[in-house]
């Protein structure tokens, strides 16, 4: 492989010549309002946060300016079933590579059945395996895009992946992804999940009030929490399901 030819996408910053109302959405969310410029791994770089901290906005925008459609699926896939995109891909100043990806998708779990429809519609299903996505499970579903649709040297974005999988099937994502990554591809994704963070060399950035910066894999919350829960579990939940007063 030709380490020039990756990362596709190396950097995203705020436009600074752009007019930026900072009190309105989505710049008033902290980690974008204080985003400086992001560097992406070559490889897999990680969006996480709380919920409403700003990873899956910007994550949005990085897909919109990169061609893709608000729902998600391929470029060519161009619907939008609700008008609930923000305006930030259009202050963003990106920075690619020379050489650009032969092949993309954007992932978003919460509007893959909206997608899926869609390729019914078209009739479009050779790429996801020749069999109609609402035929099987959303988990089935999400493993034939990463194992018949992705094709490798592409750009791939991937929004909250694991909402449609067991642990069982994080891990067989968590290889696919890396049949991919040595076929060429770059992959962004925002996630919950500590099994797909675990993924070697892949760089964490963390979304929260303070802005965005870099964390290693042990140091994040999904990481703490899990394995504090698993290690003790009878006290946590002993402490949680408690009755007293005190603890509420």
């Amino acid at each position: 492989m030709a380490l020039s030819a990756k990362p596709y996408l190396q950097t995203i910053s705020l436009d600074p010549e752009a007019e930026i109302d900072f009190e309105a959405f989505p710049f008033s969310i902290p980690a974008v309002r204080e985003m400086n410029v992001i560097e992406f791994h070559p490889d897999v770089t990680f969006f996480v946060g709380e919920n409403g901290s700003g990873k899956s906005t910007i994550l949005e925008a990085i897909a919109l300016a990169n061609g893709f459609g608000p729902e998600g699926g391929t470029k060519s896939v161009r619907f939008e079933t609700a008008k609930t995109i923000s305006p930030l891909n259009k202050y963003l100043r990106i920075s690619r590579s020379f050489k650009h990806p032969k092949d993309g998708y954007f992932l978003r779990a919460e509007s893959f059945y909206n997608v899926a429809s869609y390729m019914d519609e078209v009739g479009y299903l050779d790429g996801y395996g020749g069999q109609s996505l609402h035929s099987r499970s959303h988990g089935e579903a999400f493993i034939a895009l990463l194992t018949n649709k992705l094709r490798g040297k592409g750009l791939y974005l991937l929004d909250e992946p694991e909402a449609a999988l067991s642990p069982n099937r994080q891990l067989a994502a968590l290889s696919a992804i890396h049949q991919l990554v040595q076929n060429e591809s770059q992959f962004i994704i925002a996630t919950h999940s500590p099994i797909l963070l675990s993924y070697p060399n892949a760089k964490i950035l963390q979304f929260d009030q303070s802005g965005i910066y870099e964390v290693v894999y042990e140091d994040t919350e999904h990481y703490v929490v899990t394995k504090d829960f698993l290690n003790h579990y009878p006290k946590r939940l002993e402490y949680l399901l408690s009755d007293d007063d005190s603890t509420a």
